[in-house]
């Protein structure tokens, strides 16, 4: 049991099964209610809308809220006990869970493509190509430039001047004025978050995080020993405003780690009013509130003359917010560029302590960067976006034809779509995949505690025409998964009216 739960109510309880939708049963038999009831709490627990550890209202409480009979509710709770989904002690009543193996194995997934000879189809890193010709121009005009640096001993703990102006004027377009003493270039965002990790975070400190979430930042949480405490996104993918409160005021988290700009997994784009909100409960708490924004340039799905909200920080200088950035999804991963927006302090704390792992990223990369952002940045956003938006339409008609039963919502930008399976695993479609040459990354990688079992996410990196053929083998390695046996919850009943 963690050691911070989330009490769930029996009115709280009775709303969110009344959104659990299960598949229709076979035939007309319908199964006894109890059967319904649990096939639901374990839904709501698999797709993270009931976080691990929340404790559940007593049998009597919900059953009366439910008009069940209190046999109905204490038959339910002993079958998901039996299935590992509920666990109980005397005294101390009963909390979700989920059964053993449930989680990711720290290597469940390998960051680093597996095929470098294209056997593989790839469907488990959201990253795109490079954007042609730009990169190869700007790196020819970055080497040029070489030499003036070349005669000095080319470490930069805060990164290379011009790169920094760079990132601190896009940050002020943005709506969201910043000088470059607050900007600090690190090897990549995993590098930004690891430094601000080390600056800000203890071991055992509590990080509030979105639920999905990205799994690497996940992973690297775990591994610093944080404890992290997941917030559902809501079915609409919104902040549930009301549980981040509960949170913010309850666990009292370190930091609030959130992607609020086309998030990672779902695509996800949080207006400007809820950013308000968030960071007022943050900052009567003592949060820091650690905003990702290496997907915020990826509004390929925004209607036209739609404004993207502005960076979170700009909507609320009192509260304490660190901004996390990325050359790596826009612009090319290969680049190895991110950055720290911060206080100047903060900033200068940071550069003092990488000095002793790695001084600064690779001053080439960083002359590149700044070429791209600064000379180029119209062209290759609109370049990128293109090829996004072809691949999200070539996507969503591939899926509804291939996959007609698979649920995903149309985000407005981003890098992938968060789909639900209908019911089978996304670790067995995983284990399919390998086997037959594609590369899966399953929805329990995006959960704190291993929910989203019955999802998967899907990058648009696949260019747009090889997406029909992409699908057709995601079809072929589905098919093989329910052929194995592992499809789940096709007994189940239709949800109980509450």
């Amino acid at each position: 049991m963690a050691d911070w739960q989330t009490t769930v109510t029996s009115p709280a309880l009775a709303r969110l099964l009344a959104t659990a939708r299960l598949p229709e049963p076979p035939g007309a038999a319908r199964r006894p209610a109890y059967r319904t009831l649990a096939a639901q709490v374990r839904l709501l627990i698999s797709e993270g809308r009931l976080p691990v550890g929340a404790r559940l209202p007593a049998e009597r409480e919900l059953a009366l809220a439910l008009r069940l009979s209190r046999t109905t509710v204490a038959t339910a709770y002993e079958a998901l006990r039996a299935e590992g989904y509920l666990r109980s002690r005397r005294g101390a009543g009963s909390w979700t869970a989920l059964p053993e193996g449930s989680a990711p194995p720290s290597d469940a997934l390998h960051p680093v493509p597996p095929d470098e000879q294209g056997r593989t189809l790839d469907l488990g890193v959201a990253a795109l190509p490079a954007p042609q010709p730009f990169l190869s121009a700007a790196a020819a005009r970055a080497v040029e430039q070489l030499p003036a640096y070349a005669a000095g001993h080319g470490h930069y703990p805060t990164g290379v001047p011009v790169l920094r102006e760079a990132v601190a004027h896009r940050f002020t377009e943005r709506g969201l004025p910043t000088t470059p003493d607050q900007i600090l270039i690190t090897i990549g965002a995993m590098g930004a978050l690891h430094l601000v990790r080390q600056a800000l975070l203890g071991r055992g400190d509590r990080v509030a995080v979105e639920a999905p979430s990205y799994a690497h930042t996940l992973q690297a949480m775990r591994l610093a020993e944080t404890r992290l405490v997941p917030v559902p996104l809501t079915p609409a993918f919104r902040w549930d405003l009301t549980e981040w409160r509960r949170v913010l005021t309850g666990a009292a988290p370190k930091a609030a780690y959130v992607i609020p700009d086309f998030h990672n997994p779902t695509g996800a784009l949080i207006d400007e009013e809820q950013r308000r909100e968030l960071l007022a409960a943050a900052r009567s708490a003592g949060t820091v509130v650690l905003a990702d924004e290496t997907t915020a340039e990826l509004g390929w799905g925004l209607p036209e003359g739609v404004t993207p909200p502005r960076p979170t920080a700009a909507l609320d200088r009192a509260a304490q917010v660190v901004t996390i950035g990325s050359a790596g999804k826009l612009l090319w991963g290969g680049l190895r560029i991110g950055w720290v927006r911060a206080a100047p302090a903060l900033v200068r704390r940071l550069a003092t302590a990488r000095v002793y792992s790695d001084v600064g990223a690779p001053v080439l990369d960083q002359l590149i960067a700044a070429e791209l952002l600064t000379e180029d940045l119209p062209a290759v956003r609109a370049h990128q976006l293109t090829r996004l938006r072809d691949t999200a339409e070539a996507l969503t008609a591939a899926l509804r034809e291939r996959l007609p039963h698979w649920r995903f919502t149309v985000p407005p930008g981003g890098l992938s779509f968060w789909v639900a399976t209908g019911g089978v695993s996304g670790a067995a479609l995983a284990r399919a995949g390998e086997r037959a040459g594609v590369r899966i990354a399953a929805g329990n990688r995006f959960g704190s505690d291993g929910a989203f079992e019955h999802h998967l996410r899907i990058p648009l990196t696949v260019a747009a025409p090889a997406v029909p053929d992409a699908v057709r083998r995601l079809a072929e390695v589905a098919a093989r998964a329910e052929e194995e046996g592992r499809w789940q919850g096709s007994d189940d009943t239709q949800p109980l009216a509450v």
